[in-house]
């Protein structure tokens, strides 16, 4: 970011695509959360 450029928001692709990868980032932690517990077990 530059001091000259304008603060708007970011385009409604670029807001779509951080949802998506916030979501798949939670799902990748229960992923390992859940084989962590399954190694733990056996």
């Amino acid at each position: 970011m530059l001091w000259s450029d304008p603060e708007n928001e970011p385009p409604e692709e670029l807001r779509e695509m951080q949802e998506m990868l916030r979501r798949l980032g939670v799902l990748m932690a229960l992923a390992m959360v859940l084989t962590m517990i399954v190694l733990g077990v056996w």
